[in-house]
């Protein structure tokens, strides 16, 4: 009995422990069951952490395409920002350039910004020609920018021009020179009634660069060059007209201060007559209009007297060139003037008055040089200037320049005559004279549009006869000394488009041999021109 009592409590407990143990693994394995069941709080968190990494992957593309266009948005701010400096600078030099023109206005040259100007006042159809003409050039600038540009070694701009000038031509009477004469010469054996010919060598090519600014001045400098340097030795070498240096010059602009140096025009005779005939050399030279290309240090300077009223004042030292033939064709020897051990002195003053929109300049100048002839002769050339530029309403302006001087033919006075002497020169008892002259010209302008002008001029250039006929007449310049020299000149250019120009002018030259008749020559000359 106490036996069977045992094993049924034995049994009892048994069963007691086997519930206790299996009654954790139904709850675990009930937990596990509602853990995977989709409605249950777990199952929610899971998906949640699915559809959260998925956007994060999908933010962190979104990063990279931002910061992509982060770097494009960078290098298109600093592309502006290289072109805002590059207008900048541009604007700055454009602005120095407007001073200088505006205090001296000259003849055609191609980098000036016009062969004719701006009317002050136009009709309707004129403005809204040049506004269809400034919207063509605005698309050409446009399509230009992707195109290449001129390049150089430094960063800075540079920018090319010039014109492109085909000049033909019909002489009746001889001449010194075929293609641009100044002067009419004697009639040979051998000469005909009248010539034809044409020419290319009077194109010019520039170069312009625009520099950093240093101590406040905007810095420039510009170089320009021709084809009428002489001919190649060769068949029909007249055709192969040589490159030659005309000007250059480096440029610091302040506000009211500029400073140039180089190989520039006579600031003290700004003005030349306006001709695309002779752009080899100023037209009217050696009757009248002063004009040489000189190595110069020159300081500019000018103050405003009121709201349309200012001066302008100039000085500087030139290479004092007393207007000789080079003795080597390789190795550059002192001119008279150098050989003194010092420069020429030269200066300006001008007055502009602004009068309805148009410019009156009125100018006086000075120059000094002294010039050693070797032997202790020494000779003190000067001339004095007058230049100007008058309006005379809207289509009509008169400009004129007048000098009085002596020993001037290094600046291309007294026909380019500097000296006399009265016996042979190489003898120390020879005397050397200097030569006095006097000579000017004036023009008047006649602008029908903005597009078509006309022009007449007439110059003289009046070396003193007296002082030839007193000391025998000698001098190493001509066969015989000239005593005068006159040019009428007439003209019209038209220019259709800023960059195409034509012309058709006559001239009359009337040169004067001392005491002896004149020589005359009448020469048509036909221009066509690209502008650059």
């Amino acid at each position: 009995m106490r036996s069977m009592d045992w094993r049924r409590g034995t049994l009892w407990v048994c069963v007691l422990v086997g519930a206790i143990f299996a009654a954790p693994g139904g709850a675990y394995a009930q937990n596990s069951a509602s853990k995977n069941a989709p409605g249950s709080q777990e199952g929610v968190q899971n998906a949640d952490l699915v559809a959260v990494n998925a956007l994060l992957r999908q933010l962190q593309s979104q990063v990279r395409d931002l910061s992509g266009q982060v770097k494009t948005l960078k290098m298109q701010q600093e592309s502006a920002q290289q072109e805002s400096q590059t207008l900048r600078e541009e604007l700055d030099a454009t602005k120095a350039q407007l001073v200088s023109l505006s205090s001296q206005p000259a003849g055609v040259t191609p980098t000036q910004q016009s062969f004719f100007g701006e009317l002050p006042q136009s009709t309707t159809e004129e403005r809204l020609a040049k506004l269809e003409e400034t919207q063509q050039l605005d698309e050409q600038k446009i399509a230009e920018q992707s195109q290449t540009k001129v390049e150089s070694s430094s960063k800075y701009r540079v920018r090319l021009s010039g014109i492109v000038l085909f000049n033909t031509y019909i002489n009746r009477g001889s001449v010194e020179n075929q293609d641009f004469p100044e002067l009419a010469t004697p009639r040979s054996a051998l000469s005909s009634d009248g010539t034809f010919g044409a020419s290319f060598r009077q194109s010019q090519i520039g170069l312009e660069g625009f520099g950093p600014i240093i101590a406040g001045a905007r810095t420039s400098a510009n170089v320009q060059f021709d084809f009428a340097g002489g001919f190649s030795d060769a068949p029909n070498g007249v055709s192969f007209g040589i490159v030659r240096l005309r000007t250059g010059t480096v440029r610091f602009d302040w506000d009211s201060t500029s400073v140039i140096v180089g190989q520039d025009s006579l600031f003290l005779a700004p003005l030349s007559p306006t001709s695309i005939a002779t752009l080899a050399i100023p037209a009217l030279a050696y009757s009248g209009n002063l004009w040489s290309w000189t190595p110069q240090v020159r300081v500019e300077h000018h103050f405003t007297l009121a709201d349309n009223s200012s001066l302008l004042l100039q000085g500087g030292i030139l290479d004092a060139l007393s207007g000789e033939t080079p003795p080597s064709e390789y190795y550059r020897y002192p001119s008279w003037g150098e050989n003194s051990g010092q420069p020429a002195y030269a200066t300006r003053l001008a007055w502009t008055q602004n009068v309805n929109g148009q410019s009156i300049i009125g100018g006086v100048g000075g120059y000094y040089s002294r010039q050693d002839w070797g032997f202790g002769r020494s000779i003190d050339a000067w001339a004095g200037t007058a230049d100007l530029t008058l309006p005379l309403g809207n289509r009509f302006e008169f400009t004129g320049q007048f000098y009085r001087g002596r020993a001037t033919g290094g600046l291309g006075g007294g026909i380019a005559q500097t000296v006399l002497w009265n016996g042979p020169f190489t003898n120390p008892a020879t005397e050397v004279y200097g030569l006095d002259s006097i000579g000017g010209w004036a023009q008047l302008k006649y602008k029908v549009t903005s597009k078509l002008q006309f022009n007449g001029a007439f110059g003289q250039d009046n070396p003193f006869a007296g002082e030839m006929r007193q000391n025998g007449g000698s001098q190493p310049y001509y066969p015989s000394p000239l005593s005068k020299n006159q040019s009428t000149m007439v003209n019209f250019l038209y220019q259709p488009k800023s960059d195409i120009v034509f012309s058709l002018e006559y001239r009359r030259l009337k040169t004067f041999t001392l005491d002896s008749s004149a020589n005359s020559a009448n020469i048509i000359n036909m221009s066509v021109g690209y502008i650059f």
